[in-house]
């Protein structure tokens, strides 16, 4: 019988975290070889759902979940993602895992490197035997081949784009002898088109050599185009289950919102003529992976630009450089006046403000409630929600204001949480980056650089970050430089858009223009 059983079963599986219902009677099958696309808004239960599956250990640590989990017709109960992947499952994160110090073929194979036997072993134990290296080099190139991407095994995490990184993460699962089947959590986020296409014909490889795989992500053509069905969450149901190639992107779109959302395309204002705001001058950032060569930008007042470009050309160092996150060089004028590179404070202090790409490293306070992480930076920097006493010998924090700039963001921003209370660390990761472009409204800056503001964020919630952007541009006057890796989403709200290439401004043109002259400038060498 168990031949006849599919590869895996999900039986009515229940989910009740942080006293809140997150997940409600799913039922998946998912045979041999094939790949299930699964798709939802953020919040919607797709990560719980495959850390029950994962056997991750705040599922257990927050009283499990109801119904079965079967694996070639056997029911199992993971304690840890070890009893997982000792059964053939693998995942790789939407948070990379990789140890920065080691190397490509480091990472691919920890904990299971290959060793050589030593004389001394046999006499004090298998503690005395060494890496076998070219046995490693050789086990490891061979993960990378199955992949059929390639990624240099001897360059080390810290050096490597971050593309490389997300590869090194499947490589390392293709690796593993017993592999059956792979979760993939928003892979292509971080990647180039180009490097996009690539993982999906490595996944179609994956599905030939009868590993099946369940492929999370926001980008639905991704889906489409590689899946051989959909499976669709909403609000911790299973609401959809068909074969991809009945269904198509507004379909999905409207089960996974419950409504159409319409692609809107911003009303073209021509862009505004001011003066410039902010102009960037010979600018070099030391940035891993990102590296600023030589940036000269001007910033006209009240205008969104966007910075696009492909992945490692350095349109990311650009706002970490200039914000003090990294070592840089050159010279930036704000509003008349040189802002010090290489102090975060003084562009805090001259009301600069930066959403970093980085939400989980230097975005959010994630053991702190949502009303702490909103809040908080405005009262640091501007002395906000806080009240005088003793004729302002003495400042005290002001919990109704505070309480009431949350309750506006929440709203605003459709933050799915129990409450304001909550601690950051249990929301969904899209819920993550509105808390991180909430702060940052909440401090009511002059200047906003925003880099990646949808990263990982479904389309619903997508539209809602750009018009909440957008609205924050108009109504404020707030001069927004917004860097994110969707060309369209930047030609959505900006007024002009920067490519970078090669470390440098490689052209500026009208968000109205082509897509095909922005793809030009994009691969175009600059000298």
């Amino acid at each position: 019988m168990s031949n006849q059983a599919p590869l895996l079963e999900l039986k009515n599986i229940k989910k009740d975290f942080f006293g809140n219902q997150v997940l409600e009677d799913i039922n998946l099958t998912l045979d041999a070889g094939e790949v299930l696309g699964l798709v939802g808004e953020n919040g919607a239960g797709k990560s719980t759902l495959m850390k029950i599956l994962f056997g991750m250990t705040d599922i257990r640590d927050t009283g499990g979940y109801g119904g079965d989990v079967l694996l070639n017709g056997q029911k199992v109960n993971f304690n840890s993602p070890f009893d997982a992947l000792a059964a053939g499952i693998g995942m790789v994160h939407q948070e990379f895992s990789l140890i920065p110090g080691f190397t490509a073929n480091e990472n691919i194979l920890l904990n299971r490197e290959p060793q050589k036997k030593s004389l001394a072993a046999v006499v004090f134990g298998d503690r005395l035997n060494t890496l076998d290296r070219k046995d490693m080099k050789s086990q490891a190139e061979e993960a990378i081949e199955k992949m059929g991407v390639h990624i240099e095994g001897a360059m080390t995490i810290n050096d490597m784009p971050v593309g490389h990184k997300q590869f090194t993460e499947i490589a390392r699962e293709l690796s593993k002898e017993q592999l059956k089947l792979l979760i993939l959590d928003e892979p292509t986020a971080v990647l180039t088109e180009q490097e996009a296409d690539a993982l999906l014909d490595s996944i179609r490889g994956m599905s030939k050599r009868g590993i099946a795989v369940i492929f999370i992500t926001h980008r639905l053509q991704e889906i489409l185009n590689v899946c051989n069905k959909v499976a669709v969450m909403r609000d911790g149901v299973l609401v959809k289950d068909v074969p991809a190639a009945e269904t198509n992107i507004a379909e999905i779109t409207r089960w996974m919102v419950g409504r159409s959302v319409a692609d809107t395309a911003k009303d073209r204002r021509e862009p505004p003529q001011t003066e410039t705001v902010m102009s960037i001058q010979r600018l070099w950032v030391d940035m891993p992976g990102e590296t600023v060569r030589d940036v000269n930008l001007d910033v006209r007042r009240g205008e969104i630009l966007g910075i696009g470009g492909l992945a490692g050309q350095g349109k990311l160092g650009i706002p970490n450089g200039v914000m003090g996150l990294y070592p840089a060089g050159g010279k930036v004028i704000f509003d008349g006046r040189e802002i010090p590179l290489n102090q975060p404070r003084a562009c805090l202090n001259s009301q600069l403000a930066f959403v970093s790409e980085d939400r989980r490293g230097v975005g959010l306070l994630l053991d702190e409630s949502l009303e702490w992480n909103i809040a908080f930076p405005a009262m640091q920097i501007h002395d906000k929600f806080l009240r005088p006493m003793l004729g302002g010998l003495v400042k005290w924090r002001d919990e109704k204001a505070i309480r009431e700039v949350t309750a506006r963001y929440i709203d605003e921003l459709k933050i799915k949480c129990t409450s304001s209370k909550q601690k950051a660390k249990e929301l969904s990761g899209g819920n993550q980056q509105k808390v991180c472009l909430a702060k940052a409204f909440a401090l009511e800056p002059k200047f906003l650089f925003v880099s990646e503001p949808t990263r990982g964020i479904d389309v619903g919630a997508k539209a809602l970050v750009l018009k909440a952007l957008e609205k924050f541009n108009r109504e404020s006057g707030v001069t927004i430089v917004m860097i994110s890796s969707e060309l369209e989403e930047l030609r959505q709200i900006c007024d002009r858009i920067a490519i970078v290439s090669g470390g440098r401004i490689a052209g500026i043109l009208p968000a109205g223009r082509s897509s095909e002259a922005f793809g030009e400038l994009m691969v175009s060498s600059v000298v």
